[in-house]
Formats: C-alpha cells, structure tokens, sequence
C-alpha cells in the first residue's frame, strides 16, 4: 500500500482579502500643503488680489473727480483708455525713459552689489564690519532723506561735490541726462547693500575646496567668479535680479524730490511719476489706473521670461 502526502490547504480565496493601495494624493493629505498656506494666501489675496482687481476695474471706467465726486456718472471705457494711453506720445518718451533707466539701475546695483560681496571675503573682520555697516546705514536710510541728501551733496550753490571737482555752479539737476545720473547714483547707492549681503552670504555657502581646486589650478580671481562663483550663485542672483528690476522699474521718490517731480518741462519722468501726476494732479484717475497695469503687465513678462530662461538652463528656484 502506497502512502501518499496530504495535499496541502487550499489557499484562501485572494479575492476576499484586503489589498494595501499607496496613500493617494486624495482627500485630506493633498489638502494639508494647502491648509498650511492659507493664511499667507488671505492675507496676499486681501492686500494684493482686491486692490489690483480694483486698479483694473478703473482703467476700464471713465473715472475722474467728477465721478469721485458724485456729480456725473460712472461709465464703462473699455479699452478708451488704453488707446488714448498708448497714442500719447509722451507716455512712449516715459516708457522708453523707464526702461533704459531701471535697466542702468539694475545693472549698476548688481555690479557693485557683487563687487563688494567679493571684497567682503577677501578683508579682514573689522573693515568688514565697517563695510557692512555702512552699508546697511544706506540700506535703512528712508528715500525721502536720502534723496534730500544727496540734492544737497550736489546742490550747485552750497553743495561739497561741485567745489571738490571744481565744477562752480553746475547744476546736476538742470539737464536731463545729468539728472538721471544723479538720481541713478542715488539709487544704485541705496540698493546696492540688499545685493551685497546676499551675495555675500551665497558666497560663503559655496564649498572652499572647489574654489581652492580652482586657484590650484591657476585660475584668476576674475575667472574663479566668471567660471566658479557666479554658475553657483545663479539662483541667488536671479532672485536679486528680479527684486533690482522690480524696485527700480518702480522708482519714484528719487525722481520726484531729486528732479523736483519731474525735471524741467517733465525731461526725467519715469511711469511710477507720470501715473501720479495723471492721477492725482490732473484728476484722471482711470488714465493713472492705466499706465498702473501697464507696468504690472510689463514687470510680471519680465519676471516669467527671466525664470523660463533659467529654467532652460536647468537651474532649480
């Protein structure tokens, strides 16, 4: 008699037992980001959203004192004020003016801003100590007292520039391109230490064997920055780009107590300027609201076209 083994259990039926799915992305747990964000998104969406809702709302109404006033209606423009906007041409001559302006103040801040970051690692402590304070002296400077500072660091009666350059009574703010410059040198000086000190400190988080490699190998403290340093800090400094051109783009308090709100016949206006003398002098406030999303648009293209650009380079914001 053969003996044979007993056949073994029958597996259960798989069909009834409970499989285990990976946590979705469902439900609370793809809300919790979120829920952590809300109050930061409250607080940008009532002092940021409905104030730039408005500020659209306008530029597509007739809205001057009449109808702040409540004597006349409000009526919808649509696109009228655009269209008178772009067909004056002394907002083109401002526009182009902006421009080329914030463009030499982006690049001045920058320069001297990462000028003086390098100078900053390569002092000792304490005239690194006095250079920072200095410049986060300007930094906390108020643009109305700075501005009125340097009008009389450069005033052509009483100012000690003139008489150290010899330059008797020039007046920097009677032309136009002087009056730029000066007001450029204004702000390049109150802007620079942002660019500085964060710089400065991507600078130290950059490993030391990598830039001691790279001077092993001969390199020049120049191209150590252009081939080292500067592909290291580009995420760094894209984000100061971006706050440079956002600042300066909106100037207004140097132009306005430096130039006297504009200059002569309105030579060194700039649209942060040219909006409030449209809005506020002239009562045509739907215009200011115009040019006011003019410059929104503009600086929100450059911004986008800025991080696409280094998004195609590979670089992680």
């Amino acid at each position: 008699m053969t003996l044979t083994a007993p056949a073994p259990p029958a597996p259960a039926d798989t069909a009834k037992r409970p499989v285990r799915r990976p946590r979705s992305r469902t439900g609370i747990s793809a809300w919790t980001p979120w829920l952590y964000l809300l109050p930061a998104l409250a607080v940008l969406g009532a002092l940021l959203v409905y104030p730039v809702y408005q500020l659209g709302l306008i530029s597509f109404l007739e809205y001057t004192q009449a109808q702040v006033s409540g004597g006349e209606p409000t009526s919808f423009q649509g696109l009228g004020n655009y269209t008178a906007l772009f067909a004056d041409p002394q907002f083109r001559q401002v526009l182009l003016a902006t421009v080329v302006f914030a463009a030499a103040c982006v690049a001045g801040t920058l320069a001297v801003g990462c000028a003086l970051a390098v100078l900053l690692t390569r002092v000792r402590a304490l005239p690194r100590l006095a250079l920072m304070l200095a410049a986060l002296g300007a930094w906390a400077t108020p643009a109305v007292t700075g501005s009125t500072v340097w009008v009389f660091l450069f005033d052509a009666d009483f100012g000690p520039v003139n008489k150290l350059l010899g330059l008797g009574d020039f007046s920097w703010t009677y032309g136009r391109y002087s009056a730029f410059a000066l007001v450029l040198l204004e702000v390049v000086w109150c802007s620079f230490p942002f660019v500085m000190v964060t710089v400065y400190a991507g600078i130290r988080a950059v490993p030391t064997e990598v830039l001691e490699a790279a001077a092993l190998d001969g390199a020049s403290q120049w191209r150590i920055w252009r081939s080292v340093t500067a592909p290291l800090l580009r995420p760094i400094l894209a984000v100061v780009t971006i706050q440079s051109v956002i600042w300066d783009f909106k100037v207004f308090t140097q132009i306005y107590v430096m130039t006297g709100g504009g200059g002569i016949a309105g030579q060194n206006l700039v649209l942060n300027v040219y909006a409030y003398q449209q809005a506020f002098a002239s009562s045509r406030y739907s215009l200011g609201a115009a040019i006011g999303v003019v410059m929104l648009l503009i600086l929100l293209a450059v911004t986008l076209v800025y991080l696409r650009l280094l998004r195609r380079q590979g670089e992680e914001l």
